[in-house]
């Protein structure tokens, strides 16, 4: 029984050292297939130094804030103004332009009632030195006819004074109509007086002091311009020259 036990001992020894030797050589046979490493190559040596230098660190930048697209940015297209539409052409061609007018003021009516004077010129006229002859002419009338020739000299100033444009220098008080004269009242309904070689109709109501002679109220009232076809037949003269002729 032990004579048997140890064949079988000795069996698995050498079985186990026959696999052992088989690993063996399958193991060398595949070193030997594999092919060879080649030793690396030397690099070559130049004399040449190379220094490393670390990049250097950029400086930090805030990043800028970015900002969302107005309506407008983003969609130029809708910002923009809707273009009116072209208004259409007119066949028909231009009318002309018409001249302007220029409006035309209406004449200021003229006074129908006869108008108050409220100042009397008659004394400072004949104080002036050039009425010389006018105040030595009153000296040689009397009654009705000085007082008649004082009216005249009012009226031609009052006519002088309310229209400047006016230039009277010649009045006849009854050139029209036949005066009235009754002690210090003087009234003439159709005079008339020249101005600028032109005569005008002149109504006016005079009355005169009774103590001092002197004109003590005074109404007139200046009517249209007389046509001069009726000239010769009222004795109206355009200029004292051609009244000498």
């Amino acid at each position: 029984m032990e004579l048997a036990a140890g064949k079988w001992d000795q069996g698995i020894r050498r079985g186990a050292a026959a696999s052992f030797a088989l690993h063996a050589v399958a193991i060398l046979l595949l070193l030997l297939l594999l092919p060879k490493a080649e030793p690396p190559l030397p690099l070559p040596d130049d004399g040449l130094s190379v220094e490393i230098v670390p990049q250097a660190v950029e400086s930090l930048k805030v990043p800028e804030t970015v900002r969302a697209p107005s309506p407008q940015q983003a969609n130029p297209e809708a910002a923009k103004p809707e273009a009116e539409p072209a208004a259409p052409v007119a066949n028909n061609p231009p009318a002309a332009a018409m001249p302007s007018v220029v409006p035309i003021a209406p004449p200021t009516p003229k006074p129908t009632e006869f108008v108050e004077a409220r100042q009397l010129f008659s004394d400072k006229v004949l104080a002036d030195p050039r009425s010389r002859r006018a105040r030595e002419a009153l000296r040689g009338l009397a009654g009705s006819e000085r007082n008649l020739q004082l009216c005249d000299l009012e009226a031609m100033e009052q006519v002088r004074r309310a229209q400047p444009a006016m230039a009277p220098d010649a009045l006849a008080p009854y050139a029209m109509t036949a005066k009235k004269v009754s002690g210090n009242s003087v009234e003439v309904k159709g005079g008339a007086f020249r101005s600028k070689r032109k005569w005008y109709n002149i109504q006016f109501k005079c009355e005169l002091d009774a103590g001092s002679g002197k004109i003590a109220s005074f109404a007139f009232l200046v009517g249209d311009a007389i046509p001069q076809g009726e000239w010769r037949e009222h004795n109206l003269v355009a200029d004292d020259g051609a009244a000498e002729q």
